[in-house]
């Protein structure tokens, strides 16, 4: 006997005004998980992987985490309201890194006064295009408040509005002070209690040393070369007499340390670099490293940038190159370089400065126009490379929970202070979005149409409600605060850690720009494009379709 399934599970066809109540619900399911995780006296969710034996509940403070391990919820109306929410926080949380408790209580304040407006009889799609005329006037005056932060105390209390940490915070300025926006930070976790950092002087990339005979600093376990050549290629070599070019080239030029970075060196090739540390005829001191990268496109951009950075050429095994080809240019010049298990690291590259900071500012115009979060990841690694900023985090824990949590902060940290870096800071705790409001106004004064005076209305308290939400997490009166705000003139919040009034910037109170301008534009621009849907389809699936016959 088939068992029945719930209504609620059935395929069919849903119609306003059931469809805008179901999404309501479960648009106010996902919020009220993430509201919570707003400000800098938050409280936490916990999620419970209980179908997954064996894993500890996470302790998330992330809005975009929370609404990922939402997966479904009962009632497939309310779930499409819920899931539509969740790709959108999740989309931002890739992008940009923080500010989805911004914008999920965005959204849910524009689409529920929109529901209401349109049950009254509103139209939605003129409402629809008022609301992305209110969010253009919204993101152009958030850029007249754009400043930007110089200095590791500037840049630790900016890491503080983020985190809400303070010895992370203060680590997290002095850390991006020294690498920069787009240097290289890798974050680790350790046992303890306090935080540690270590910099690294010079370019690095995962790799490996070919053979472990090449070490010639056994307490680091690595091996060093100074005043080396350097080739960099994705060639395998398999016979020592593709060396001999090579060889002849070091000799002509009376170069006595090499670095070869290549995919593959055979044990031929390795025991002509043995039998010449053993003999020492070429006096020349040979070092393998692997090409960096899995993929091929991964190993030719490493390649590339290397080669930019040392002043040589690339061989690439797609371009027919072979060792055998090799000529003068195809060799670049380092100051130092080491090699162990895990990394290949160039210090004092000799290429071209002009050459370098051409290929810096072309990756910087790929990143400023990729919208792609792996590609603008990938691009922002290799800009920190080649600038030379490199750091490692140690992050403490006693337990596995602990030790998860703070890299999960920090790493949300990391990405939001890139963004301020790059593209400057406005002022935070709300104050951003409640000056926009008054520009808000004079945009809608004088509008005729009903849906223009809805849209301008809706917006209007839309920006509160983040600073709503801060206060009531922090445990204070919104309405009384907002009060004080208004009164107290342009550029000053509240400080709720303090529990007074404050001018934001002189606190050191700020939003990444980026992140703020992102979130205003996810959450007015979704909810504006869910109040124009008015039915919705639920398709039978593949359980159904077994079960009747019926496609």
């Amino acid at each position: 006997m088939t068992k029945k399934k719930p209504a609620w599970q059935k395929p069919g066809v849903v119609f306003q005004p059931r469809l805008a109540q179901a999404w309501q619900q479960g648009i106010d399911q996902i919020v009220n998980a993430i509201a919570p995780t707003l400000g800098p006296l938050p409280r936490l969710t916990l999620y419970d992987p209980s179908v997954s034996k064996g894993k500890l509940p996470e302790v998330l403070d992330s809005g975009g985490t929370i609404a990922r391990r939402i997966i479904q919820i009962k009632g497939r109306d309310r779930d499409v309201g819920a899931m539509l929410l969740r790709h959108m926080l999740w989309q931002m949380q890739e992008e940009v890194g923080d500010g989805t408790a911004t914008a999920a209580v965005l959204f849910q304040a524009v689409y529920r006064e929109g529901v209401r407006y349109l049950t009254s009889g509103g139209n939605a799609m003129r409402l629809r295009g008022y609301l992305e005329e209110g969010l253009r006037v919204i993101l152009a005056e958030l850029a007249t408040m754009r400043r930007h932060l110089e200095g590791k105390e500037s840049l630790a209390k900016l890491a503080y509005s983020i985190c809400y940490d303070e010895p992370l915070a203060k680590m997290m300025g002095e850390i991006f002070d020294i690498i920069g926006a787009y240097g290289r930070l890798e974050l680790r976790s350790a046992n303890g209690r306090e935080i540690e950092r270590e910099y690294v002087e010079g370019m690095y990339w995962d790799s490996t040393l070919l053979s472990r005979t090449m070490i010639n600093n056994p307490q680091q376990q690595r091996a060093e070369l100074e005043n080396l050549a350097v080739v960099a290629t994705d060639l395998e070599i398999e016979d020592p007499q593709d060396m001999v070019p090579l060889l002849t080239l070091c000799i002509k030029a009376d170069i006595e340390k090499l670095l070869i970075i290549a995919r593959k060196l055979a044990d031929p090739v390795l025991a002509l670099f043995a039998l010449n540390r053993e003999k020492g005829r070429l006096k020349l001191e040979m070092v393998g490293a692997k090409t960096p990268g899995t993929s091929v496109d991964d190993q030719r951009m490493a390649l590339t940038d290397i080669a930019v950075l040392t002043g040589g050429r690339p061989l690439f095994q797609a371009a027919g190159d072979t060792m055998r080809h090799i000529r003068p240019e195809h060799l670049g010049r380092a100051r130092r370089a080491w090699v162990n298990r895990n990394f290949v690291s160039i210090v004092g590259g000799r290429g071209d400065p002009r050459a370098l900071r051409q290929h810096i500012a072309a990756l910087r115009a790929l990143f400023a126009r990729s919208t792609d979060a792996r590609e603008r990841a990938t691009l922002q690694e290799r800009i920190g490379k080649l600038m030379g900023g490199s750091a490692t985090l140690y992050l403490p824990g006693m337990t596995q929970l602990e030790q998860e949590f703070n890299k999960e902060v920090a790493q949300r940290t990391v990405n939001a202070m890139r963004g301020a870096m790059r593209d400057g800071v406005v002022p935070g705790g709300g104050v951003a979005l409640l000056a926009c409001r008054e520009r808000l106004r004079a945009y809608f004064a004088d509008a005729g149409e009903p849906e223009a005076r809805a849209a301008g209305h809706m917006l209007c308290d839309a920006l509160e409600a983040p600073l709503r939400t801060l206060l009531h997490n922090a445990g204070f009166e919104p309405g009384a605060i907002l009060a004080d705000i208004r009164a107290a003139g342009p550029g000053y919040g509240f400080d709720v850690r303090a529990g007074r009034l404050v001018n934001m910037a002189e606190a050191g109170i700020f939003d990444a720009a980026t992140v703020l301008e992102t979130a205003v534009h996810s959450a007015i621009s979704t909810a504006a494009l869910a109040l124009t849907t008015d039915v919705m389809v639920h398709r039978r699936d593949a359980g159904d379709a077994m079960m009747t016959g019926k496609p």
